[in-house]
Parts: C-alpha cells; sequence; structure tokens
C-alpha cells in the first residue's frame, strides 16, 4: 500500500529497509542479550542510551549518535536470533515482496520503538531529508488488540510524516503529479453546509482522483470566494438556501473555462463526470 502511494505521488529516491523482531519470545531473549552486550559497554554509551538500557535497550540500535555507530555495528543481530516459526515468516515475507518487485534491503539495526512490534517491521527512508530522512514507518503488532482488552487480532500499520512528504514534493515537483482537477465547495448555512458533506463523499466516491476543498467555515460568499480563488481550485461548488430549496448546485468555473451553470443535485456528479 505505501509503496503504491509513492508511485501514484511520483516521489522518487525513496529506499525500504525491513528487518525482524521475531516473536515475542525470541525478542525477550534478544533484549536480555542486548542488555548484557551494551551493559559490558556502558562506558561507550551516551546518556540517552545509558537511560534506554533498562527500559527498552533496542531503542539503542536507533541512535544517531555518530560516536557510537561501531558499537551499534558490532552488537548481536536480532535477525541472527530467530525463532523457527519468525524466520520463516520473514522468508515468506521477502518473497512477496520480491513477487511484487519492490526492491528492499535488510537493516539488521531496524527497530521500532513501542514495544508491542513483534516480526516485521519497516521504513521508508529517502536521501533527500538528511539526517531525518525516515517518511514512513510501522510493521506488524500481532498482540496490540488484545494487550487492550480485544480478542487476539493480527494487525499491522504504518505511521507518515506528511510534512516530510511535502518537503519531497516541494523539492521535486516536476515528478509529482499536479493535474488533478480541484474543486472548492462553498457553503452557505448550516444546513447547506450539512448537505454539502454528504454531497462531497458522493463526489469522493465516484470521482476519487478529484481535489475537493470542504470550506466548513460558513462563511460570507464573498470571502469564501476569495478562498477558492487563492487556492487554485478549477471550479467552486455553491450551495445556499435558494439552491437547497430548488434542489440544485451552482458550478462556477474560476479559471475561464465557461459559463456558470445551475446543475441538479442529483445530476452534479454525472455532470462532473461528463464535462468536466
Amino acid at each position: 500500500m505505501s509503496a503504491l502511494i509513492w508511485k501514484k505521488i511520483g516521489l522518487n529516491n525513496i529506499r525500504l529497509e525491513i528487518n525482524s523482531l521475531g516473536s515475542s519470545e525470541s525478542r525477550s531473549n534478544y533484549r536480555e542479550l542486548l542488555k548484557q552486550y551494551f551493559s559490558d559497554n556502558k562506558s561507550q554509551l551516551d546518556e540517552d542510551s545509558i537511560r534506554r538500557l533498562n527500559t527498552n535497550p533496542l531503542r539503542i540500535l536507533d541512535s544517531k549518535n555518530k560516536d557510537m555507530a561501531t558499537l551499534i555495528a558490532q552488537a548481536p543481530k536480532m535477525i541472527d536470533y530467530l525463532d523457527e516459526e519468525s524466520e520463516q515468516h520473514f522468508l515468506e515475507f521477502k518473497e512477496y515482496l520480491d513477487n511484487l518487485a519492490i526492491e528492499y534491503a535488510i537493516n539488521p539495526s531496524l527497530v521500532r520503538g513501542l514495544d508491542y512490534y513483534n516480526r516485521t517491521v519497516f521504513e521508508w527512508i529517502s536521501n533527500d531529508l538528511g539526517s531525518q530522512g525516515t517518511i514512513c514507518g510501522g510493521g506488524r503488532y500481532d498482540g496490540l488488540v488484545e494487550k487492550m482488552g480485544g480478542k487476539p487480532v493480527p494487525a499491522t500499520g504504518f505511521a507518515m510524516g506528511i510534512e516530510r512528504l511535502v518537503l519531497l514534493a516541494k523539492e521535486q515537483p516536476e515528478k509529482v503529479q499536479q493535474e488533478r482537477l480541484s474543486l472548492y465547495f462553498i457553503a452557505l448555512g448550516r444546513k447547506a453546509q450539512k448537505a454539502s458533506m454528504k454531497i462531497s463523499r458522493d463526489v469522493h466516491h465516484a470521482l476519487p482522483d478529484i481535489v475537493l476543498t470542504n470550506d466548513i467555515t460558513i462563511g460570507s460568499l464573498n470571502s469564501q470566494m476569495k478562498k477558492a480563488d487563492k487556492s487554485e481550485a478549477d471550479y467552486a461548488l455553491i450551495l445556499g438556501d435558494e439552491e437547497l430549496k430548488s434542489n440544485k448546485i451552482t458550478v462556477k468555473p474560476l479559471k475561464g473555462q465557461g459559463e456558470q451553470q445551475l446543475i441538479s443535485l442529483e445530476g452534479i456528479i454525472q455532470h462532473l463526470q461528463e464535462t468536466l
């Protein structure tokens, strides 16, 4: 899913790094092994790593302190201490990636900061953002739902750095798709605003590639039109009390593409599909 997102918006120079943290049992054993290793080399740890030594020694592997790079590189690797099932799981995971032609690199030092992760962990990293190059990270957390009081549920997911993605997009604007049709929904009054949310949802379902901004400020027509122009949208959809009474909506071109039209609410999606 995340690989498709980069492809969809045209971002390049992003690499995938993966690792396996094994089962909770093998990870617990590894944690003790790692704790012993860093305790034996405590004089080389920085203050932050000393604090993590007893709470979460795996996080020391994620340290960006260059003075500890050699120490971390020589630390025992979780991937060398996987239980048999986790080792097979990681093998099958790599086979899926190969089958989908998703390139990756195994990073034995890759960990996630939260202790409910198990087996697969991954990060998408860009070299164009300096030391803060991770734009997306996640993995498996099969025990999380149960820890929260639910039934055991296999789970996986990821978090994404939206601000970092924006920075990347600004650095390579020629590669990012910018041809998508943009609409700005202007709602005049509380009733119109509520109706606009439902219409927006229906438009998004039917036309997922359209960028639709829904103004929920319920400001004046003039103030919302100014924002619509500033957003550089292609068209404004205007819905007020008069339109609601007549069961219609106004479609106003914002870039000189023709005349303003009054369209029935039932026909707005078909109109967008056929003419825009």
